[in-house]
């Protein structure tokens, strides 16, 4: 449904694109940016699924990539796309002031740090939601439906060893299930809150990578779950690769004064932290015992299908 050729793609999609924080550059060379990686690199429930447990390449999005926000704020952010000054919000607004807008997908996740970062990920729909598809279940559908259906799979395409390790080849969870979700939804957009810092394990994940992320590469892709056999295959919505992000690189966003943003929640506490320091010890030290990093159990299982399915300011 996706084409991705950019140079078919309309002016004020290539426009958003390039006004982000960090620039949108091509996936093998996008140090401290962002870049839309290829589907196949994705692994999703195949059109024989239920039978055979076969997953097959992600393909084609069914989305087109539109935009990446870097930033960060005095609180944690959330409902992005609700202040009509939003840069994404007025480029609708130029584009097609009048009639029928595009459909804006936004994924916000909200990294536990406290610097309250925020990495928000945009993706447009051109074309109309198709009667019945999962797309249109999951916009009209409730909270409930939402959050036994929506898919993150996460891949570390470049990064020290211990946080390959703690992620696994190819994190696939059931966002909802796992974390603590808000859906914002409008005429023309839907936000997703993903308040990563909501579980403790995915809390100590990204705080370990935090302290790699200048030297990560990571694919995310979202998609809403096939539960049932006329639902598959799984077709992914969009992805998006952000290569070595720099803190000083992320946008300082003032709310505006009746803006919705949550207290972060109370630092991790440091016993807990110590703990997870300490296992992650013993982790290196068994592996540099083995001779061999395959022996050693990682932090996060690969995938949840196992049954259970799981600076400047800017102101907006």
């Amino acid at each position: 449904m996706a084409n991705l050729d950019g140079d078919n793609e309309p002016e004020w999609i290539k426009r958003v694109k390039s006004e982000g924080a960090i620039p949108f550059l091509d996936p093998d060379d996008c140090s401290n940016g962002w870049a839309s990686p290829p589907g196949n690199s994705f692994m999703v429930r195949g059109p024989e699924y239920f039978s055979t447990k076969v997953k097959v390449p992600g393909g084609e999005f069914l989305l087109k990539p539109l935009g990446f926000d870097w930033i960060k704020g005095p609180k944690k952010i959330s409902d992005i796309l609700n202040n009509p000054k939003h840069r994404i919000r007025m480029a609708l607004q130029d584009e097609t002031p009048t009639g029928c807008r595009p459909f804006i997908w936004a994924f916000n996740l909200q990294v536990p740090s406290k610097e309250n970062f925020s990495a928000v990920a945009y993706f447009v729909g051109l074309e109309p939601v198709p009667e019945g598809s999962l797309m249109e279940q999951f916009l009209k559908g409730d909270d409930a439906f939402r959050t036994k259906r929506l898919k993150l799979i996460a891949n570390i395409v470049k990064g020290p060893w211990i946080v390959r390790k703690a992620v696994g080849e190819q994190a696939i969870c059931v966002i909802g299930r796992a974390l603590t979700c808000k859906y914002c939804i409008a005429d023309d957009f839907i936000e997703v809150d993903v308040d990563i810092g909501s579980s403790v394990i995915a809390n100590a994940i990204v705080h370990l990578a935090y302290n790699y992320i200048s030297t990560l590469s990571v694919d995310l892709a979202f998609l809403i779950e096939s539960q049932t056999q006329s639902e598959l295959p799984e077709q992914i919505l969009g992805a998006v690769r952000f290569s070595e992000l720099q803190t000083t690189s992320a946008t300082l966003v003032e709310m505006p004064s009746n803006g919705n943003m949550e207290e972060l929640l109370p630092s991790f506490p440091s016993r807990l932290w110590k703990s997870f320091g300490n296992s992650f010890s013993h982790l290196v030290q068994a592996d540099t015992q083995d001779g061999s990093s395959s022996s050693t159990p990682s932090l996060v299982k690969g995938d949840v299908d196992n049954g259970l399915s799981e600076e400047g300011t800017k102101k907006w």
